[in-house]
């Protein structure tokens, strides 16, 4: 049984020079051990060798029986920077990326892309799975304020439904963020408010009924929406709104995304299952984040009363048959 590890970060050796020598908007400090901080609105992020050493992190994945990993880039991510800036840098993340895992067994990856510059991510991402190999992209819960759902990025969409794209939703600097500056809300409240508002948009929009090809994958066990579906349904029969560009209730096309096990309560993770089927529970860890955790991970996924068959299926089968060969 093979287990795949859908949810971690990098920061790519090619991203941290730039940041380092100025050629990024994002400030760099150095901790005490070394490690490199990343200071961006609202939140930092410090740059342990966890997140930056693909031969360290190979050995831990070892340690813990974890045969792959997918890897994604993480907070702030290219969109902060000037757009012709996003270009340069999620070209450069995405080719190291690839050498990754051209060089390294345990490793397969999704692309990041210039969020800010549309036309660009479009290219990127054509780029990224007709060459480099990847099966979609990392897109973060919005841009700038600018919603996933935006018909900005309908093109987009519109190549990755031609492409039959993986498209993960991880959060980021949440829309009102200024309630949660105190007590890390921010990271604990505000992301998975913001992944559950992505999604409902993604839905009442119409973007996931009009490219039906696109796979939708949810970060942290999708936010709340396993818990709030019911009623997004009940908007969808209250309000004509809700019906303007849907022919369904919401959680039709929800149970159809995928989620993430980045809730580590074995109850949290059964009501996903419950919700969407196990076949759409993938494994997830946020390694190396300091609130994520390889072993919780395991730990979480082998507290559930479900037969083997089905554990093994969220350990690495749902994966495996998501990113194909």
């Amino acid at each position: 049984m093979a287990i795949i590890d859908f949810h971690n970060h990098f920061y790519p050796r090619s991203y941290l020079t730039a940041v380092r020598n100025g050629k990024s908007t994002i400030k760099h400090t150095t901790d005490n051990d070394g490690n490199p901080v990343l200071h961006y609105p609202g939140d930092y992020n410090v740059v342990v060798p966890g997140h930056r050493d693909a031969d360290l992190r190979g050995q831990v994945l070892a340690e813990h029986g974890i045969d792959t990993q997918v890897l994604t880039f993480t907070s702030p991510g290219t969109h902060v920077e000037a757009p012709e800036t996003a270009v340069a840098l999620a070209t450069e993340v995405n080719n190291d990326f690839a050498e990754i895992v051209r060089s390294k067994s345990r490793f397969t990856a999704l692309a990041t892309l210039p969020l800010n510059h549309p036309q660009a991510a479009s290219v990127e991402l054509d780029r990224a799975m007709t060459q480099l190999g990847f099966k979609g992209a990392m897109l973060f819960s919005n841009v700038n304020g600018t919603a996933l759902s935006d018909e900005c990025y309908w093109p987009m969409y519109e190549k990755a439904n031609d492409l039959d794209a993986v498209l993960y939703i991880h959060p980021i600097h949440p829309v009102g963020v200024e309630a949660m500056t105190e007590y890390w809300l921010m990271p604990l409240l505000g992301f998975v408010f913001d992944t559950t508002l992505a999604a409902a948009k993604i839905v009442f929009s119409g973007v996931a009924e009009r490219f039906p090809r696109i796979t939708w994958v949810l970060a942290h066990l999708g936010g709340t929406v396993p818990y709030l579906a019911e009623r997004l349904d009940r908007g969808f029969y209250a309000f004509e709104d809700c019906r303007q560009h849907i022919d369904q209730p919401p959680s039709t096309y929800l149970k159809r995304f995928y989620y993430d096990t980045v809730n580590f309560d074995s109850k949290a993770v059964q009501l996903a299952i419950d919700f969407a089927g196990v076949s759409h529970v993938i494994a997830g860890s946020d390694y190396p984040h300091k609130i994520g955790s390889l072993r919780k991970m395991l730990d979480g996924i082998a507290g559930l009363s479900i037969s083997d068959q089905a554990r093994a299926d969220i350990l690495g089968n749902n994966t495996a048959k998501l990113l194909g060969p």
